[in-house]
């Protein structure tokens, strides 16, 4: 975030706003629906749902791993990735709280 001063902020508006960042594009939201939508999966399984080529689909896999949107594990030559509970937690935490301040807020 470098020429946005990033570290004037607190520590959870700069999370959120990197988890915000991580999820700010349409393929990545389509991937996150999709491993909701299965047990496991392996980074050629969605390759095979979103019509976008391997590398690219790899790049988003690993934006949302840096923003620890979701999780690998390694199995042989594979990668199977899940949704990180912990973070989607903390962004349902979050909008909780901007819909309990909006309720007694009218424009």
């Amino acid at each position: 975030m470098g020429a946005s001063k990033s570290e004037s902020f607190s520590e959870e508006h700069n999370e959120m706003a990197t988890l915000f960042k991580a999820l700010s594009h349409p393929a990545r939201i389509a991937i996150v629906d999709y491993l909701l939508s299965v047990d496991s999966c392996i980074c050629g399984d969605i390759v095979n749902e979103l019509p976008l080529a391997q590398p690219t689909i790899s790049q988003h896999l690993k934006e949302l791993k840096n923003a620890n949107i979701i999780k690998g594990t390694i199995e042989g030559t594979a990668i199977c990735y899940c949704i990180n509970p912990d973070t989607i937690y903390k962004i349902e935490n979050h909008f909780g709280m901007i819909r309990h301040k909006l309720k007694n807020k009218c424009c």
